[in-house]
Order: C-alpha cells, then sequence, then structure tokens
C-alpha cells in the first residue's frame, strides 16, 4: 500500500473498536459497499497494518490478580547475552509483555500471577532464573485507569497529502 486514505483509516479505526465486525457491518460504518471494503481489509491485513485478530480477555475472571511491572536488569549488556535473554522471556507465558528500555535497566515486563505468594514464588524460580539476570525491580499495578486502548489515528490524517 502507498499510504492510507480516509477509508482506511476509518478501517482501522472501526476495527480497533470491535473486530469481530462483519464486512456488511464494516462496510456501512465506513461507507464502503461490501466488495471494496474487503479488498481494503485485506489489503491493511498483508501490508502489516493489521497483525491479527484475538479476543481481550479480563484477567481477573481467569484468576489472575495480580499485575506486576517488571524491571530487568542483565548481567552485561552485549547482543549474545540480549538475545539469549529475549528468547528466554518469550517463553514465559506469564510475561504478556516486555519492552527492551533506555535508562536504569533493560528490560521492563508486564508479568501476570494469580496471587502475590505465585508471584513470589515465580519471580524466585523463574524470573531470577532467566540467562544472565543481575537483579529485578518489581511494582505492582493497585487498579487499572487505562488498558488495551485503540492506537491513535489522528496523525495518519494530518500526514496524508491533499486530496488522498
Amino acid at each position: 500500500m502507498d499510504g492510507l486514505d480516509r477509508f482506511d483509516i476509518a478501517i482501522l479505526r472501526e476495527l480497533q473498536a470491535d473486530g469481530r465486525l462483519s464486512n456488511a457491518e464494516l462496510s456501512t460504518r465506513v461507507g464502503l459497499s461490501a466488495a471494496p471494503c474487503w479488498r481494503r481489509v485485506r489489503a491493511l491485513e498483508e501490508g502489516g497494518y493489521i497483525k491479527g485478530y484475538r479476543a481481550e480477555i479480563d484477567r481477573h475472571k481467569i484468576g489472575l490478580g495480580v499485575l506486576a511491572f517488571v524491571r530487568l536488569d542483565a548481567e552485561r549488556n552485549n547482543a549474545n547475552v540480549t538475545r539469549q535473554l529475549e528468547e528466554a522471556i518469550r517463553a514465559v507465558p506469564e510475561v504478556i509483555s516486555c519492552h527492551y528500555i533506555s535508562g536504569t535497566g533493560t528490560f521492563e515486563l508486564q508479568v501476570v500471577s494469580r496471587d502475590l505468594n505465585s508471584f513470589s514464588q515465580f519471580a524466585r524460580d523463574v524470573l531470577l532464573n532467566l540467562p544472565n539476570v543481575k537483579d529485578l525491580h518489581t511494582s505492582f499495578s493497585l487498579g487499572e485507569v487505562k488498558a488495551g486502548g485503540a492506537l491513535p489515528l489522528g496523525q495518519l490524517l494530518s500526514d496524508r497529502s491533499p486530496g488522498g
């Protein structure tokens, strides 16, 4: 895709709000007929704008009451050590998000657990035993203000060329 026009942006906005929309409903909402809407969705998928679809699950309802933010410090920061640690982190299902960060620490992880005791055991048995881990610093979520938010798309409208 060469660029996104107002229909593509509208499709992205609607699908972020509800990824289960039928093509018929989506096409009505964005003002296109069904076939061109479907082609645009396919092009957005193939172009990598839409990475996938999934259900957003309430972690509390499935018994994961603790959300921890863990800053993980690596023993040494070189390419091989970092790659080993990244691979190990990817393999841990309780780590739901991981970012390589600037400043103090090497990685910032979001970790879910049943309760504080489970998290404590997990930190000792799993996180501290990841390759080349020097230290952990943990903060716990005391309540969610905003999560799973849609990405802002306003910059796409201002980036468009006139007449696009």
